[in-house]
């Protein structure tokens, strides 16, 4: 969650006026995250998060993010609901851009992630993979292996000539490595510690789903390990791996494939990750209140993967 588009409170009070959900008591925004604008809204009903659509959210997306929001929520997954308008809509317009806007999850982020929390976690993926197998409609994975060597090309006048190198190697070795098979369904692809709300140790909800999209199962934890096993001195914590995929298969089993591929998907995680954070550190208006994400963990998690035996994950 970020801001980029600045509103004022005679604009909002003028836009929640669509909406079932009382007059607007306060407001402020949100700073942290990378992609859309995000308000916190205080109503006369209760809290309230406004999300106002960036560039990188396409408008034909949406409808798809906001669909398998409310389906999860039906099927018992807490995350956030869209809250429609008086004509039934869920999006509206503010400031020329799309907007919508769903219910408060409650909960905090964890700053200290135990065996217990990735267990945890673990379960929790795999029910929201399990709730999601019947929803109807897809989306491809528009950051996916396909996309990587163009966020790459964006960079390379902004990297030494010796870090692009490396960089394509590295894609050009995914390529030859990529399975082509696995088990899919509807994945997140972006569950990172702070898109996940806990309380007394149990989940409370995900949110942030405006990169979910039709994928392999298997790279929701991928994903997943990249961001919640290493320890905050950089080391990577085997054991939160173990805890994480344990946690996932007493709900819904690996298949033999994913977990002989997964070392692969790992690798592809972070590279996915390290591209779009070197992009987005290049492309920062200091204006925005948005706090962009450092690549550089992402370099160190990348190389730690390249020398990594495939045993210690699992």
């Amino acid at each position: 969650m970020a801001v980029y588009t600045k509103v004022t409170k005679k604009e909002l009070q003028k836009f929640i006026a669509n909406y079932k959900i009382g007059n607007l008591l306060s407001f402020h925004g949100i700073k942290e995250g990378v992609e859309n604008t995000n308000y916190l809204l205080k109503t006369e009903t209760g809290s309230y998060i406004l999300t106002i659509y960036e560039k990188r959210v396409r408008k034909k997306d949406i409808p798809f993010f906001l669909s398998f929001m409310k389906y999860l929520f039906l099927k018992k997954i807490n995350c956030p609901l869209p809250i429609p308008r008086r004509d039934g809509k869920n999006l509206g317009v503010i400031k020329k851009k799309s907007a919508a806007i769903t219910t408060f999850i409650t909960g905090k982020n964890l700053s200290n992630i135990s065996q217990k929390n990735c267990f945890t976690l673990g379960k929790v993926i795999a029910k929201m993979h399990l709730a999601s197998r019947n929803f109807k409609l897809k989306r491809p994975n528009d950051l996916s292996i396909n996309e990587w060597e163009k966020i790459l090309s964006a960079c390379k006048k902004r990297i030494s000539p010796l870090t692009f190198n490396q960089l394509s190697q590295e894609i050009n070795f995914l390529k030859n490595s990529w399975p082509k098979k696995l088990p899919k369904g509807i994945v997140h692809t972006d569950l990172f510690p702070d898109n996940v709300f806990f309380k007394n140790n149990r989940i409370t909800g995900f949110i942030d789903f405006y990169f979910s999209c039709h994928d392999f199962l298997a790279y929701d934890l991928a994903v997943c390990i990249n961001a919640w096993c290493f320890e905050k001195n950089g080391n990577f914590n085997g054991k939160k791996s173990q805890a994480l995929l344990k946690g996932y298969s007493k709900v819904r089993k690996l298949h033999k494939s994913e977990l002989d591929v997964l070392p692969v998907l790992i690798r592809g995680a972070a590279l996915r990750f390290l591209l779009t954070r070197l992009y987005d550190w290049f492309r920062h208006s200091k204006k925005s209140l948005v706090k962009p994400k450092n690549p550089s963990e992402f370099i160190k998690k990348l190389k730690f993967h390249q020398k990594m035996e495939d045993s210690n994950y699992i």
